[in-house]
């Protein structure tokens, strides 16, 4: 009895599981390829317009800025202000559509290519190619004790990282202050504190994704790996290994006649995993952590080479095309299929509207606001009078004269300053503004009357507010 009370015991005993795998350090194997060039090309491009764009002049200002504290942003010659919040919309549902189009097509395309973490990561990965050697070298410097060439070759390779990092933060913050302004302050070690702040927490994120965590922000804490399912179906192009071609994969000479002895195309080389920057073997079949970079495809063609067999033992192909569903031939015209027809047209529609919404803007905004002393005050004439401030916000690069009119109410007159109002480009203007009604005219308490300002010099600027008139 007490042998089957210890058993039951040790049964319900508690068991303790790891439900995070302790991280095992990659170090991917260089590639050379087709789509490595593609990479290569894209993170040069990428990188010239991060840390160009702050550098270029344009209309004597930079060309592009976020001037928080002015509450306008440039983007060459136009400019935005917090009341153009709808653009930043646009632009969001734009790249929004743009991902599930390019995803529903060919995959991760984004993450494999341009996404910030791939692109540095990518960029750190050359400073660690030249500093620690290939990923046989690197292997070995991991497991070595540490020493003074030890030392040497990781201190110059962090500080290297660092350099970078710090640039980065820096053209970040070059987005948001003058970063011709920000260079003299760090030259000067003027700079502020917030601009301080927000470069070194910028360099020191770049520095540990880049350097440290890599392939663990894409398994972990991205969530396009998680949804990424939910674009794809079996029509997707994605990287496949075709086990039809590949199996039964073994090692082989140059010489053996593989279908003669009973393989698969693939030699079980192991050049797919080892060239992988998050670490998966892709012919265990498509898998989250995959971001699509295409580094397995290169690998497999070089040993394809080699051996004297057809490429495209790895490839960009559909799950159909792999079942046999349809030839290679014929996966671009399942291309057009209704779930990227309907992204195409929501798309198309979209950038249509929000490029002719930006072309037809008005470069001119009002906001009325009312005499908080009194609603209305009869004057000498008997007449009602109501009293408005008017703020005009010019966002034009150009200087405009505008004249004030009103309507809603016969014989309604505009009492103002002067009879035409001049702004500065991009300037904003307080305008007193009286509104005189005869009282015989007004018909109830309050009468709703629009506000008219015309640029005198530009028929096409125009801006009508409607408000309240107050009867006594």
């Amino acid at each position: 009895m007490a042998a089957t009370d210890d058993k039951q015991a040790s049964n319900e005993a508690p068991i303790e599981q790891q439900l995070y795998a302790i991280r095992q350090t990659i170090q991917a194997r260089a590639v050379h390829g087709v789509f490595a060039n593609w990479r290569i090309a894209l993170v040069l491009l990428t990188q010239a317009l991060y840390y160009g764009l702050p550098w270029i002049s344009w209309d004597n200002r930079q060309a592009v800025l976020f001037d928080l504290a002015a509450r306008k942003f440039y983007i060459f010659g136009l400019v935005f202000w917090p009341q153009d919040f709808v653009y930043l919309t646009g632009l969001l549902i734009l790249s929004a559509l743009s991902l599930f189009l390019f995803t529903a097509v060919a995959g991760r395309l984004w993450c494999g290519y341009a996404c910030p973490q791939t692109v540095y990561t990518e960029i750190f990965m050359w400073v660690e190619n030249w500093f620690e050697g290939d990923h046989i070298a690197r292997r070995k410097l991991d497991a070595s004790p540490w020493n003074a060439a030890k030392l040497k070759k990781r201190g110059l390779k962090h500080l290297v990282w660092f350099v970078i990092a710090l640039w980065t933060g820096f053209t970040f913050v070059g987005y948001f202050t003058p970063v011709k302004t920000l260079a003299a302050e760090v030259a000067s070690m003027g700079l502020g504190p917030w601009e301080t702040f927000w470069i070194l927490f910028y360099a020191f994120a770049t520095w540990g994704n880049a350097g440290f965590m890599r392939e663990q922000v894409c398994k972990y804490m991205c969530p396009y790996a998680r949804f990424q399912s939910v674009m794809f179906d079996s029509d997707t192009l994605v990287i496949s290994y075709d086990p039809g071609r590949g199996e039964p994969r073994g090692a082989r000479s140059k010489k053996t006649d593989y279908k003669a002895a009973g393989l698969g195309a693939c030699v079980d080389c192991g050049v797919c995993v080892q060239v992988c920057p998050t670490g998966i073997d892709i012919r265990n079949g498509l898998q989250y952590e995959c971001i699509g970079c295409a580094a397995c495809i290169d690998g497999c063609d070089q040993i394809m080479d080699k051996m004297g067999y057809p490429r495209g033992l790895i490839r960009y192909t559909t799950e159909n095309a792999v079942k046999g569903k349809y030839p290679d031939q014929s996966i671009i015209r399942h291309i057009l299929r209704p779930r990227t027809l309907i992204y195409t047209v929501l798309l198309g529609t979209i950038a249509a509207a929000f490029l002719y919404s930006l072309a037809t803007r008005v470069p001119l905004r009002v906001d009325v606001v009312r005499d908080r002393v009194a609603l209305s005050k009869e004057t000498d004439d008997g007449l009602i009078e109501n009293v408005y401030r008017l703020q005009i916000i010019n966002k034009d690069n150009a200087p405009h004269r505008y004249t004030i009119g009103a309507s809603g109410i016969p014989g309604l007159k505009v009492v103002s300053a002067g009879r035409e109002i001049a702004a500065a480009p991009l300037e904003t203007i307080d305008v007193p503004v009286s509104l005189v009604a005869d009282p015989t005219d007004l018909k109830g308490r309050s009468i709703e009357v629009t506000v008219h300002i015309q640029a005198a010099d530009d028929a096409r600027i125009r801006d009508d507010v409607s408000t309240k008139f107050f009867n006594r």
